[in-house]
């Protein structure tokens, strides 16, 4: 079910147009979660001739998005009052997104190279990040 939702609404409505304005030289990146791994995705992304960047496999420190979602949960966990519903939920989590400093973002891009070395280091294991 994960992986059809997956494969239909993330990488056909949001990859597929992303890699149209990327280029040749689109990699995909996603991490070893297995909804993301299922046979499902997997012959989706072949079939659209879409390649996978290698992910090591306890790595998810790596990717960079994690780090914006952790940012966009603690705004929303600090807000005063906090959503009671679905709907403010929605909105909140609209509001953080769309309000996320770019200074930290950029950092986090800053930081790349030194999370992808300390990964290497580390044999793909656990990072200090």
């Amino acid at each position: 079910m994960i992986g059809h939702i997956y494969r239909d609404v993330i990488l056909e409505q949001h990859v597929r147009l992303f890699r149209g304005a990327m280029g040749a030289e689109f990699l995909f990146m996603d991490d070893n979660v297995r909804p993301h791994s299922a046979t499902i995705v997997d012959e989706g992304l072949q079939s659209k001739d879409i390649t996978r960047m290698d992910w090591a496999a306890y790595s998810l420190d790596l990717n960079p998005i994690e780090y914006v979602w952790d940012m966009v949960g603690r705004r929303i966990a600090a807000r005063q009052p906090s959503p009671t519903c679905l709907t403010e939920l929605r909105r909140a989590l609209l509001d953080e997104w769309c309000n996320i400093p770019q200074d930290p973002i950029d950092n986090l891009m800053l930081s790349m190279p030194r999370r992808c070395k300390a990964c290497i280091a580390s044999s793909g294991r656990h990072t200090p990040y």
